[in-house]
């Protein structure tokens, strides 16, 4: 069968509008389409690439895994399983682990949970969810809602009810919703989604007090920021303050589909037997796959290579900029940045993003205004330069028309 770009449109649902192009075959930070056309990688699935393509430790791991199980059900255990959890609960505060296939099936436990908790410790009221405006915790119709963007959540209907939203970056507007109804604060400790945004030193530390005060629990959903992302292996790490429950996907699977849920024992003592499951949760292949990822993100040698891969990217970008004037600033941190557009190229991201692809170089967006880029964590610095200059190329184009 040949396989075009036209046979998306006959066969797939239209929710995705894909390029062009089509990869085939990827090494490192370098992709190669069916023309045999090779682009650097700064996207990286979208955050989830962490050690690039086809890594060598985690295609050992898989294939090892194959020749051993696939697949069980949680009426068994299994040994990556138990592996996997083991080393999350030793190098973070969580003491519990649970399983599931993606961000949004980890935020949808991890709320679920925060109810089930509210309700078992402190009655049927206690059920606010506060979430942040322009956050984004995935696509089931409880994390859309929880989400903050109406864009994503509206037109399917009656919402989850007891979901409201504060400003990022504004304690007031938090202090105004949150009660001792509220059962749990949930916000990215750097949004993705809604435009690269770090918190304030002082807002990340009053969430945290407040959550304290009304009984809350706050929950920190690093399905993006997590694993290596920030240089650290997660976000809360380098914020001084510790979530009661963490999500983390995306970068911990390194593109094989794994999430999970973390939490202190305590907390997780009301996810009894029955209360919540998942089919894939905790699968033999992804967990092996995922022990490969940590094992090596977990290592000075990569987290402290962030910091300073972050550092060539601001540099470079800077130096685009210095030419170009396109960009109002550099936000994010360690490989999870954004070039925010000023005001002359307002609402054109998309515009950078293609023209980018026309140069052989992969990256993303994050909203109408934000260029994203979200390599390897292990990115080649030979890559980042001729990424970049790939990316002035593109820039230039835009800018000339």
């Amino acid at each position: 069968m040949k396989v075009t770009r036209a046979l998306f449109d006959d066969v797939m649902a239209p929710n995705y509008n894909p390029a062009a192009m089509i990869p085939v075959r990827g090494q490192g930070s370098r992709v190669w389409d069916q023309e045999g056309v090779e682009y650097v990688d700064f996207a990286g699935g979208i955050a989830v690439n962490s050690l690039g393509h086809c890594h060598p430790a985690m295609v050992a791991a898989l294939k090892e895994q194959g020749e051993k199980l696939w697949h069980l059900s949680n009426v068994f255990t299994n040994e990556p399983a138990l592996r996997l959890a083991k080393k999350l609960t030793d190098v973070t505060f969580a003491e519990r682990v649970y399983f599931a296939n993606s961000g949004a099936e980890a935020n949808e436990a991890a709320l679920k949970l925060a109810r089930r908790w509210a309700l078992e410790h402190y009655g049927e009221d206690k059920s606010q969810i506060i979430a942040f405006k322009q956050g984004f915790h995935g696509r089931t119709f409880f994390t859309v809602t929880v989400g903050g963007q109406p864009a994503y959540s509206d037109g399917f209907g009656p919402k989850p009810a007891a979901v409201e939203h504060a400003t990022y970056n504004d304690l007031d507007s938090l202090k105004a919703l949150i009660s001792d109804k509220t059962c749990a604060v949930m916000l990215e400790p750097l949004q993705g989604e809604g435009g690269i945004i770090s918190p304030t030193p002082e807002f990340i530390q009053g969430v945290r007090e407040l959550c304290n005060k009304h009984n809350a629990l706050m929950i920190f959903d690093e399905v993006q920021s997590g694993v290596g992302r920030t240089g650290e292996l997660y976000a809360y790490m380098g914020l001084g303050v510790t979530p009661d429950i963490l999500t983390t996907a995306k970068a911990l699977g390194g593109g094989f589909p794994i999430g999970a849920m973390l939490t202190t024992k305590a907390i997780a003592a009301s996810l009894k037997v029955g209360t919540h499951g998942s089919t894939y949760g905790g699968n033999p292949l992804a967990c092996a796959v995922a022990e490969a990822v940590l094992d090596i993100v977990n290592t000075s040698e990569v987290l402290d290579g962030v910091k300073r891969k972050e550092q060539l990217f601001r540099d470079g970008l800077a130096a685009i900029n210095a030419k170009y004037d396109v960009f109002s600033e550099v936000r994010g941190k360690g490989l999870l940045l954004g070039a925010v557009l000023n005001e002359k190229y307002q609402g054109r991201s998309r515009d950078f993003l293609v023209a980018a692809v026309a140069e052989q170089l992969m990256c993303l967006v994050a909203g109408a205004n934000v260029v994203r880029f979200a390599p390897s964590l292990i990115i080649p610095d030979e890559d980042i330069q001729e990424g970049l200059a790939r990316f002035e190329r593109a820039v230039a184009k835009v800018v000339q028309g």
